[in-house]
């Protein structure tokens, strides 16, 4: 008899592609270690991204730019432990795939090799469509990435809506167009106005991932933290948040500090006892 298994069918990129035939909506979210990847594999997302938002998220870091090939390949393997249905995909950091093809074969090889990713995902359009067709000789799957690239934050001149002026517009279809057709079998959309991402999912073939982009993508993407409310201050535009965690924890890990000074924690219930002393004759 043959081997049956009773995990759920494992995404893949095809799968996506017949998601987006089909109008099935693709959910995404961001993961940096294995608890969290767990998590979002438990509520059905089909795409886990380890983004390197790790590095404004949890390294503490300004921008996405300082973020290296190494820290993104620690959070990715700690995330592949905790996958278990959704496609893996992990962000090519800044100067990893931009100046040498064959440094960004290697890296990405070193991703998928090593980390356990199952796709990449690099920013940029025209001018990445040669290191896209690189990376498919080695088989390793590309999602691309336009609009707000947060990579080229100096040159965009901060985090802004791309694409609004019609001559942008027209490039960054133009860019989808050529970035498809080297092979790349997604692409995220981030921050540009809601019609422009319409005429971008209509016109082509693969699936396009929205973030900022409205309601017309074939999927979207978050970062999980977003989503649960953990970061300080309002959230973003495009943001939702489905919880409030944040003061939750707060609050939690204040009262444990207050009872720690306080000598209420831990209690006579949180201690283990020695074991009886030995009867005598």
């Amino acid at each position: 008899m043959p081997y049956k298994s009773d995990k759920p069918a494992a995404v893949t990129t095809t799968q996506l592609a017949l998601m987006k035939q089909k109008g099935v909506k693709i959910a995404a979210l961001t993961a940096y270690d294995a608890p969290t990847a767990a998590l979002v594999n438990e509520a059905g997302a089909d795409v886990v991204l380890v983004g390197d938002s790790v590095g404004m998220v949890k390294l503490g870091y300004e921008n996405t730019i300082p973020v290296t090939l190494e820290e993104i390949l620690h959070h990715v393997k700690a995330v592949k432990r905790g996958n278990s249905r959704a496609l893996l995909v992990a962000d090519m950091p800044y100067l990893s795939y931009e100046v040498d093809l064959k440094e960004a074969v290697r890296n990405a090889g070193r991703l998928v090799k090593e980390g356990g990713a199952q796709a990449v995902k690099l920013e940029g359009g025209l001018e990445i469509a040669p290191v896209i067709k690189e990376l498919l000789k080695i088989n390793v799957p590309v999602m691309a990435h336009l609009g707000l690239t947060p990579q080229a934050v100096h040159r965009l001149g901060g985090f802004k809506v791309q694409g609004r002026k019609p001559q942008d517009a027209e490039k960054m279809l133009t860019d989808a167009k050529i970035l498809e057709g080297a092979g790349a079998f997604a692409v995220v959309l981030e921050c540009i106005p809601s019609a422009l991402a319409r005429e971008i999912t209509r016109k082509l073939s693969i699936p396009t991932i929205g973030i900022g982009a409205g309601p017309h993508c074939d999927g979207q993407v978050l970062v999980s933290d977003d989503v649960w409310g953990l970061g300080e201050g309002a959230p973003l535009k495009f943001v939702k948040r489905y919880a409030d965690l944040r003061p939750v924890m707060l609050k939690a890990a204040a009262a444990y500090c207050r009872e720690v000074k306080d000598g209420a924690f831990p209690a006579a219930e949180h201690a283990f006892e020695s074991a009886p002393a030995a009867k005598t004759a």
